[in-house]
């Protein structure tokens, strides 16, 4: 009786998330190839379809993010279209997102005078199938303006980044999921130039039907990878950090 029921509210779960637009386990082909990070989502696959807000508290936190972004962006954009990049202010060098898979030329950037027309371009531009991802920078958002683009993400299955700078609060918003992605040091491989692979501590605060997590990655040629540490020594391992 017991496993009836267990096998019953599994069925449910799985319905319900199927009516939510959540692809089953099985469509390997939506899998983005985020390692740890990519298993806190429904069924294990990259929500599509929707809004992810990133928080930024401070220029290291904003650069973080913008590069965390580009990679997810990048995998985003190896099977279609191109993407819009909006701001009210020009805060992005282009050229930089080069290095983490994405090639400028394919990233259309408008910087308006307004931030409630930089939410207004987003919401249009989420309109538009043949579009990969839009990304908006702004301060401030409400739960007004996150349902308008939800839904317009969720017609197109289209998926939104928000970069919001400073927020001077988080109330509740309609975005699947909310990120902080703050900086971490690099390692140099001993004998090798330069100052390693970016690093960024990365922290999922939210995702619907979902679990929140927190992970240290590196991306590097290999891809995005989770990272850990040991008496001055990195190696790349599966080790994932849970928070709740």
């Amino acid at each position: 009786m017991l496993r009836n029921r267990e096998a019953l509210i599994s069925q449910l779960k799985n319905d319900m998330l199927l009516w939510q637009g959540v692809k089953p386990r099985d469509s390997q082909e939506e899998r983005l190839g985020l390692g740890p990070i990519e298993e806190a989502f429904p069924n294990g696959i990259f929500p599509k379809g929707s809004i992810h807000e990133f928080i930024s508290r401070g220029r290291e936190e904003g650069a973080s993010s913008c590069g965390f972004m580009s990679v997810l962006l990048g995998k985003l954009m190896k099977s279609k279209g191109v993407c819009l990049w909006i701001s009210s202010f020009k805060s992005l060098f282009p050229i930089s997102i080069k290095s983490f898979g994405v090639e400028p030329e394919r990233v259309v950037f408008i910087c308006m005078q307004r931030e409630k027309d930089v939410l207004w371009a987003m919401e249009e531009a989420l309109k538009c199938p043949g579009i990969a991802g839009v990304i908006a920078e702004v301060h401030q958002l409400d739960y007004t303006q996150t349902r308008r683009l939800q839904l317009a993400a969720e017609k197109t299955q289209g998926v939104g980044f928000i970069l919001r700078h400073n927020p001077r609060s988080l109330a509740a918003t309609a975005c699947t999921a909310r990120w902080q992605i703050k900086p971490l040091a690099s390692y140099a491989e001993e004998g090798l130039p330069g100052i390693g692979f970016p690093r960024w501590d990365v922290e999922l605060l939210k995702v619907r039907n979902g679990n929140p997590g927190r992970w240290e990655m590196e991306f590097s040629n290999l891809g995005l990878r989770p990272i850990f540490q040991k008496s001055n020594t990195s190696v790349l391992c599966s080790k994932t950090q849970q928070t709740g």
